[in-house]
């Protein structure tokens, strides 16, 4: 029979934080995602074969690939933490754009490393507030993955060897030219991004 793990860290935040800025509450989230094309309901599905497998009673899980036609729950993370700007930027008063997102944020450039499903994200949710993405992606990404982030409208630029060498690049670059770099990955002194990723990910 498997064993369950806890994260000790859930909604306590990381060591040496007060926790104070940890949420689990997804009202945010959802509120602000249901006023732009980027998110919706996917379904909780029922496996009885791997209940069995497993020995429990049920075993239930997030359908994501309908997910803003990306195909994973990190759809929702970079999304929100560019909505949460577009936000921002309107003061909370979204009535003022209601028909115009697309130029909410028609100034902002946000850069991030990828090797998969986060750079998607950022190329969605950058695409419904006019905002444009450049995403790094090291030698090691395929092809298939540059041409499917283009389709969504990000520049793709090709540097380092692999993800650590692209993230790098990355930093980089936002830090020369004014970008806003939207990374999932946290370390001190970038905390509020990645914490507005992952509060996004509570919609699920």
């Amino acid at each position: 029979m498997s064993s369950l793990m806890t994260n000790p860290w859930r909604s306590t935040g990381l060591p040496g934080s007060s926790g104070d800025e940890v949420s689990v509450n997804p009202s945010k989230a959802i509120d602000l995602l249901a006023r732009c094309p980027a998110s919706g309901v996917t379904p909780l599905l029922d496996l009885p074969e791997v209940a069995r497998d497993l020995e429990v009673d049920h075993v239930w899980i997030k359908d994501e690939r309908n997910r803003m036609g990306l195909g994973s729950f990190k759809a929702l993370g970079a999304a929100y933490a560019i909505a949460h700007d577009a936000d921002v930027r309107l003061g909370g008063d979204w009535d003022q754009s209601p028909h115009d997102l697309a130029n909410i944020l028609a100034n902002v450039t946000y850069t991030a490393a990828s090797a998969g499903n986060h750079g998607l994200s950022v190329a969605a949710g950058a695409r419904v507030f006019g905002a444009k993405a450049v995403i790094v992606l090291s030698q090691n990404v395929s092809e298939g993955f540059a041409k499917r982030l283009e389709q969504f409208g990000a520049r793709v630029v090709r540097s380092g060897f692999d993800y650590e060498e692209s993230m790098a690049a990355s930093r980089q670059m936002a830090s020369d030219n004014g970008w806003t770099l939207l990374t999932d990955s946290s370390w001190p002194g970038y905390t509020e991004i990645p914490r507005l990723v992952m509060e996004g990910y509570l919609i699920m």
